[in-house]
């Protein structure tokens, strides 16, 4: 009997734990709409409808504006993908993150994609190359956000810049320059042959 108490009172806690979140991500998202950060409530809502256990209550988004969300190269099958590289899994205000030492290097909620915190002096903070343009649009729940300047890029690219897989650009690049040393040598033969 006291086992079957313990197995309940663990469903229950799980319970209110699950509520918890759902009423953190609410308030956060009642925050951002504030804000005008429409577009990344859009991408939330569809992430939480779909079942994917996505939050937890330690997280802190970066969100782009609506204008440069529009421009990011976002299929639905990477809505999960874009918005975990635009978040990292603790709470952190504009306060903790201008206590980093410059140039730290911290996790995103994606595993190996890492955020550089850079303070810039007259700019303000910047991740990687998204300068903070409106901090601590979270406040009335346990999740936190800032907006930020453009998507986040990692390795010289972002979302914005994504419009083929990696694969295909590499075919393209070294097409380019095989066209342009096949058009090299048949100038510097045209050159031999006057």
């Amino acid at each position: 009997m006291a086992s079957w108490f313990f197995v309940l009172l663990f469903l229950v806690g799980n319970a209110r734990a699950t509520t918890f979140n759902q009423t953190d991500l609410r308030a956060a998202m009642d925050d951002m709409r504030m804000k005008s950060y429409h577009g990344f409530v859009i991408l939330l809502k569809i992430l939480n409808s779909s079942h994917k256990n996505l939050l937890n209550s330690d997280i802190t988004f970066f969100m782009p504006a609506d204008q440069e969300l529009s421009r990011a190269a976002i299929s639905p099958d990477r809505i999960e993908e874009f918005v975990l590289s635009h978040s990292i899994p603790t709470r952190l205000v504009l306060n903790n993150l201008l206590h980093f030492p410059n140039g730290s290097l911290v996790p995103s909620s994606i595993p190996n994609r890492m955020i550089s915190i850079t303070n810039c002096r007259k700019m303000g903070v910047c991740m990687n190359n998204a300068q903070i343009v409106t901090p601590n649009v979270c406040l009335n729940s346990a999740i936190r956000c800032h907006g930020i300047s453009t998507t986040i890029a990692y390795d010289n690219t972002s979302f914005s810049d994504i419009k083929q897989s990696s694969a295909e650009t590499i075919v393209q690049r070294n097409e380019k320059k095989g066209a342009k040393s096949l058009q090299y040598a048949a100038m510097k033969k045209n050159r031999l042959l006057h």
